[in-house]
Protein backbone atom coordinates (compact mmCIF):
# COMPACT_ATOMS: atom_id res chain seq x y z
CA UNK A 1 0.00 0.00 0.00
CA UNK A 2 1.35 3.58 -0.93
CA UNK A 3 2.39 5.44 2.08
CA UNK A 4 -0.42 8.54 1.29
CA UNK A 5 -3.12 5.42 1.02
CA UNK A 6 -1.95 4.09 4.16
CA UNK A 7 -2.20 7.65 6.37
CA UNK A 8 -5.95 7.52 4.54
CA UNK A 9 -6.89 4.42 5.73
CA UNK A 10 -5.54 5.37 8.80
CA UNK A 11 -7.53 7.68 9.11
CA UNK A 12 -10.65 5.67 8.71
CA UNK A 13 -9.55 3.58 11.04
CA UNK A 14 -11.37 4.58 14.48
CA UNK A 15 -10.51 3.69 17.99
CA UNK A 16 -12.93 2.34 19.64
CA UNK A 17 -13.87 4.90 23.31
CA UNK A 18 -16.41 2.81 25.19
CA UNK A 19 -19.82 1.03 24.35
CA UNK A 20 -20.52 1.81 20.36
CA UNK A 21 -18.34 4.61 20.99
CA UNK A 22 -15.35 5.70 18.93
CA UNK A 23 -12.93 8.80 17.82
CA UNK A 24 -11.46 9.58 14.78
CA UNK A 25 -8.80 12.63 13.44
CA UNK A 26 -9.01 14.84 11.13
CA UNK A 27 -7.33 16.11 8.68
CA UNK A 28 -6.13 19.44 6.88
CA UNK A 29 -6.76 19.41 3.45
CA UNK A 30 -6.42 23.32 2.92
CA UNK A 31 -10.49 23.90 3.38
CA UNK A 32 -11.54 26.41 6.29
CA UNK A 33 -13.25 23.06 7.75
CA UNK A 34 -13.04 19.55 8.27
CA UNK A 35 -13.31 18.25 4.63
CA UNK A 36 -17.44 16.32 4.63
CA UNK A 37 -16.10 13.23 3.08
CA UNK A 38 -14.02 12.58 5.90
CA UNK A 39 -16.95 12.69 8.67
CA UNK A 40 -19.12 10.61 5.94
CA UNK A 41 -16.12 7.66 5.51
CA UNK A 42 -16.00 7.61 9.21
CA UNK A 43 -18.84 8.04 10.44
CA UNK A 44 -19.93 4.85 7.48
CA UNK A 45 -16.91 3.22 9.82
CA UNK A 46 -18.31 3.78 12.79
CA UNK A 47 -21.64 2.27 12.20
CA UNK A 48 -20.32 -0.61 10.19
CA UNK A 49 -17.95 -1.53 13.13
CA UNK A 50 -21.20 -2.35 15.31
CA UNK A 51 -22.85 -4.88 13.00
CA UNK A 52 -21.99 -8.41 11.44
CA UNK A 53 -22.11 -10.25 8.39
CA UNK A 54 -24.03 -7.24 6.65
CA UNK A 55 -23.09 -4.30 4.89
CA UNK A 56 -24.19 -0.87 4.13
CA UNK A 57 -26.39 -0.22 1.03
CA UNK A 58 -27.74 3.48 2.38
CA UNK A 59 -26.26 6.24 4.23
CA UNK A 60 -28.14 9.64 4.87
CA UNK A 61 -26.61 12.67 6.02
CA UNK A 62 -27.00 16.28 7.63
CA UNK A 63 -24.02 18.33 8.37
CA UNK A 64 -25.46 20.57 11.14
CA UNK A 65 -22.13 22.37 11.78
CA UNK A 66 -19.00 23.21 10.46
CA UNK A 67 -15.64 21.07 12.03
CA UNK A 68 -12.68 21.69 13.22
CA UNK A 69 -9.43 19.81 11.82
CA UNK A 70 -7.55 20.59 14.62
CA UNK A 71 -9.52 18.57 16.54
CA UNK A 72 -10.67 14.66 17.06
CA UNK A 73 -14.42 13.39 16.18
CA UNK A 74 -15.87 11.58 18.07
CA UNK A 75 -19.09 9.17 17.03
CA UNK A 76 -21.28 7.67 18.69
CA UNK A 77 -23.76 4.55 17.80
CA UNK A 78 -27.28 3.64 18.27
CA UNK A 79 -28.25 0.63 17.49
CA UNK A 80 -31.62 1.33 16.11
CA UNK A 81 -32.72 -1.92 14.87
CA UNK A 82 -31.69 -5.74 13.54
CA UNK A 83 -33.86 -7.36 11.41
CA UNK A 84 -34.19 -10.73 9.68
CA UNK A 85 -32.52 -9.54 6.65
CA UNK A 86 -31.50 -5.25 7.47
CA UNK A 87 -30.22 -3.36 10.02
CA UNK A 88 -30.18 0.70 10.76
CA UNK A 89 -27.68 2.31 13.06
CA UNK A 90 -27.88 6.41 13.86
CA UNK A 91 -24.08 7.87 14.02
CA UNK A 92 -23.68 11.41 15.84
CA UNK A 93 -20.66 12.46 15.06
CA UNK A 94 -19.44 15.54 17.77
CA UNK A 95 -16.68 17.89 18.64
CA UNK A 96 -16.39 19.91 21.99
CA UNK A 97 -19.49 18.28 22.72
CA UNK A 98 -21.51 19.89 19.67
CA UNK A 99 -23.41 17.53 17.22
CA UNK A 100 -21.58 18.70 13.71
CA UNK A 101 -23.26 15.59 11.40
CA UNK A 102 -25.97 13.28 12.14
CA UNK A 103 -26.42 10.00 10.09
CA UNK A 104 -28.65 7.42 9.25
CA UNK A 105 -27.42 4.26 8.05
CA UNK A 106 -28.69 0.79 6.68
CA UNK A 107 -27.35 -2.45 6.35
CA UNK A 108 -28.71 -5.55 4.46
CA UNK A 109 -27.54 -9.26 4.28
CA UNK A 110 -26.56 -10.58 0.71
CA UNK A 111 -29.69 -11.13 -1.24
CA UNK A 112 -30.36 -11.63 -4.61
CA UNK A 113 -32.85 -10.58 -6.71
CA UNK A 114 -34.21 -8.37 -9.61
CA UNK A 115 -31.73 -6.42 -11.72
CA UNK A 116 -31.60 -3.69 -13.96
CA UNK A 117 -29.58 -0.23 -14.27
CA UNK A 118 -29.41 2.52 -16.42
CA UNK A 119 -26.52 2.82 -19.17
CA UNK A 120 -23.12 4.33 -18.65
CA UNK A 121 -23.09 7.60 -20.13
CA UNK A 122 -20.87 8.79 -22.52
CA UNK A 123 -17.61 9.96 -21.51
CA UNK A 124 -13.78 10.65 -22.21
CA UNK A 125 -12.10 8.12 -21.20
CA UNK A 126 -9.43 8.31 -18.52
CA UNK A 127 -6.12 7.15 -20.33
CA UNK A 128 -3.73 10.16 -20.67
CA UNK A 129 -6.39 13.03 -18.53
CA UNK A 130 -4.19 15.04 -16.79
CA UNK A 131 -4.99 14.49 -13.36
CA UNK A 132 -6.26 17.07 -10.64
CA UNK A 133 -2.35 17.41 -9.24
CA UNK A 134 -1.42 18.47 -12.65
CA UNK A 135 -3.84 21.07 -13.19
CA UNK A 136 -3.24 22.53 -9.47
CA UNK A 137 0.45 22.53 -10.28
CA UNK A 138 -0.21 25.05 -12.56
CA UNK A 139 -2.80 27.46 -10.37
CA UNK A 140 0.13 27.72 -7.79
CA UNK A 141 2.00 30.52 -9.07
CA UNK A 142 -1.92 32.27 -8.57
CA UNK A 143 -2.59 31.21 -4.92
CA UNK A 144 -1.30 32.88 -1.56
CA UNK A 145 1.37 31.04 0.12
CA UNK A 146 -0.59 29.74 2.97
CA UNK A 147 -2.65 27.67 0.33
CA UNK A 148 -0.05 26.32 -1.80
CA UNK A 149 1.50 23.51 0.85
CA UNK A 150 -2.20 21.90 0.84
CA UNK A 151 -2.98 22.06 -2.43
CA UNK A 152 0.40 20.75 -3.56
CA UNK A 153 -0.15 17.76 -1.45
CA UNK A 154 0.43 14.16 -2.79
CA UNK A 155 -3.03 12.90 -2.63
CA UNK A 156 -4.53 9.19 -1.37
CA UNK A 157 -7.40 9.62 -4.20
CA UNK A 158 -6.37 10.57 -7.67
CA UNK A 159 -8.78 12.66 -9.82
CA UNK A 160 -8.74 13.24 -13.29
CA UNK A 161 -11.52 15.41 -14.17
CA UNK A 162 -12.91 15.57 -17.55
CA UNK A 163 -13.30 19.34 -19.02
CA UNK A 164 -12.96 20.97 -15.96
CA UNK A 165 -13.23 24.84 -14.83
CA UNK A 166 -10.60 27.13 -13.75
CA UNK A 167 -11.56 27.96 -10.41
CA UNK A 168 -9.98 30.93 -10.49
CA UNK A 169 -11.23 32.01 -13.72
CA UNK A 170 -14.79 30.38 -14.10
CA UNK A 171 -17.57 30.56 -17.64
CA UNK A 172 -20.68 29.26 -17.31
CA UNK A 173 -21.60 26.05 -18.23
CA UNK A 174 -24.06 23.15 -18.10
CA UNK A 175 -24.77 21.45 -14.39
CA UNK A 176 -23.00 18.51 -15.20
CA UNK A 177 -19.66 17.37 -14.30
CA UNK A 178 -17.94 14.07 -14.99
CA UNK A 179 -14.07 12.75 -13.57
CA UNK A 180 -12.28 9.54 -13.00
CA UNK A 181 -11.47 8.76 -9.66
CA UNK A 182 -9.37 5.72 -7.76
CA UNK A 183 -7.60 5.31 -4.44
CA UNK A 184 -4.23 5.12 -5.50
CA UNK A 185 -2.44 2.01 -5.24
CA UNK A 186 -3.32 -1.82 -3.85
CA UNK A 187 -6.42 -2.59 -0.97
CA UNK A 188 -7.23 -5.26 0.54
CA UNK A 189 -9.99 -7.20 -0.28
CA UNK A 190 -12.15 -5.49 2.48
CA UNK A 191 -15.34 -4.36 1.35
CA UNK A 192 -16.36 -2.24 3.99
CA UNK A 193 -12.99 -0.48 3.55
CA UNK A 194 -13.75 0.11 -0.18
CA UNK A 195 -17.45 1.73 0.54
CA UNK A 196 -15.99 3.87 3.32
CA UNK A 197 -13.34 5.39 0.74
CA UNK A 198 -16.25 5.62 -1.51
CA UNK A 199 -18.41 7.90 0.99
CA UNK A 200 -15.00 9.77 0.96
CA UNK A 201 -14.22 10.12 -2.31
CA UNK A 202 -17.83 11.00 -2.95
CA UNK A 203 -17.82 14.68 -1.56
CA UNK A 204 -14.93 15.53 -4.02
CA UNK A 205 -16.18 18.10 -7.03
CA UNK A 206 -19.48 17.65 -5.97
CA UNK A 207 -20.85 20.56 -4.79
CA UNK A 208 -19.17 22.74 -7.88
CA UNK A 209 -22.02 21.02 -10.26
CA UNK A 210 -24.85 23.33 -8.82
CA UNK A 211 -22.18 26.45 -9.25
CA UNK A 212 -21.27 25.34 -12.85
CA UNK A 213 -24.02 27.62 -14.79
CA UNK A 214 -23.66 30.18 -12.16
CA UNK A 215 -19.97 31.18 -13.60
CA UNK A 216 -18.09 30.70 -10.27
CA UNK A 217 -16.80 28.49 -7.97
CA UNK A 218 -15.90 28.02 -3.84
CA UNK A 219 -13.20 29.98 -5.03
CA UNK A 220 -15.07 33.12 -6.12
CA UNK A 221 -15.10 36.31 -4.14
CA UNK A 222 -18.61 36.62 -1.65
CA UNK A 223 -18.89 33.01 -2.30
CA UNK A 224 -20.62 31.41 0.67
CA UNK A 225 -20.64 27.20 0.48
CA UNK A 226 -21.23 24.38 2.38
CA UNK A 227 -22.09 21.08 2.36
CA UNK A 228 -25.85 20.73 3.96
CA UNK A 229 -26.81 16.53 3.79
CA UNK A 230 -25.39 14.20 1.61
CA UNK A 231 -26.69 10.54 0.96
CA UNK A 232 -24.65 7.23 -0.83
CA UNK A 233 -27.01 4.08 -2.16
CA UNK A 234 -24.13 1.34 -2.47
CA UNK A 235 -25.80 -1.24 -5.34
CA UNK A 236 -23.34 -3.47 -6.37
CA UNK A 237 -19.93 -4.69 -5.23
CA UNK A 238 -16.76 -2.44 -6.18
CA UNK A 239 -13.33 -1.40 -6.13
CA UNK A 240 -11.74 2.01 -5.67
CA UNK A 241 -8.49 1.27 -6.03
CA UNK A 242 -9.72 0.29 -9.47
CA UNK A 243 -10.95 3.47 -11.87
CA UNK A 244 -14.68 4.71 -11.32
CA UNK A 245 -16.62 7.13 -13.81
CA UNK A 246 -18.27 9.87 -11.33
CA UNK A 247 -21.32 11.56 -13.28
CA UNK A 248 -23.46 14.11 -11.77
CA UNK A 249 -25.66 16.63 -12.73
CA UNK A 250 -27.22 19.53 -11.03
CA UNK A 251 -31.25 19.35 -11.85
CA UNK A 252 -31.81 22.88 -9.92
CA UNK A 253 -30.38 25.77 -7.74
CA UNK A 254 -33.21 27.59 -5.86
CA UNK A 255 -33.72 29.59 -2.11
CA UNK A 256 -29.49 29.33 -1.66
CA UNK A 257 -29.30 26.20 -2.61
CA UNK A 258 -27.95 23.46 -4.60
CA UNK A 259 -29.16 20.28 -5.69
CA UNK A 260 -26.75 17.36 -6.85
CA UNK A 261 -26.97 14.03 -8.31
CA UNK A 262 -23.73 11.31 -8.86
CA UNK A 263 -23.61 8.02 -10.36
CA UNK A 264 -20.26 5.95 -9.55
CA UNK A 265 -20.04 3.46 -12.87
CA UNK A 266 -16.83 0.86 -13.05
CA UNK A 267 -14.93 0.83 -16.24
CA UNK A 268 -17.21 -1.85 -17.32
CA UNK A 269 -20.42 0.22 -17.12
CA UNK A 270 -21.80 -1.12 -14.17
CA UNK A 271 -23.28 1.37 -11.82
CA UNK A 272 -21.86 0.57 -8.00
CA UNK A 273 -23.36 3.77 -5.95
CA UNK A 274 -25.29 6.55 -6.30
CA UNK A 275 -25.63 9.54 -4.51
CA UNK A 276 -27.25 13.22 -3.72
CA UNK A 277 -25.99 16.41 -1.93
CA UNK A 278 -27.66 19.81 -1.41
CA UNK A 279 -25.41 22.52 -0.59
CA UNK A 280 -25.42 25.68 0.48
CA UNK A 281 -24.43 28.04 -2.72
CA UNK A 282 -24.89 31.62 -0.98
CA UNK A 283 -23.66 34.96 -2.93
CA UNK A 284 -23.13 37.50 -0.12
CA UNK A 285 -23.81 41.37 -1.09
Amino acid sequence: MLEVTRKLVELLDLSPTGDDHFQGDSEDLGFPNVFGGQVLGQALMAASRTVEDRLAHSLHAYFLRPGNHSLPIDYEVQRVRDGGSFSVRRVIARQDGKEILTAAVSFQVAEEGFEHQMDMPSAEGFEGLPSESDYVEKLLPHVPDAMKSKLARNRPVEIRPIDPVNPLKPEKKAPTKQSWLRVQGELPNDPILHRCLLAYASDFTFLGTSLNPHGVTFMSRNMQVASLDHAIWFHREFRIDDWLLYDKDSPSAAGGRGFNRGNFFNRDGVLVASTTQEALIRKRS
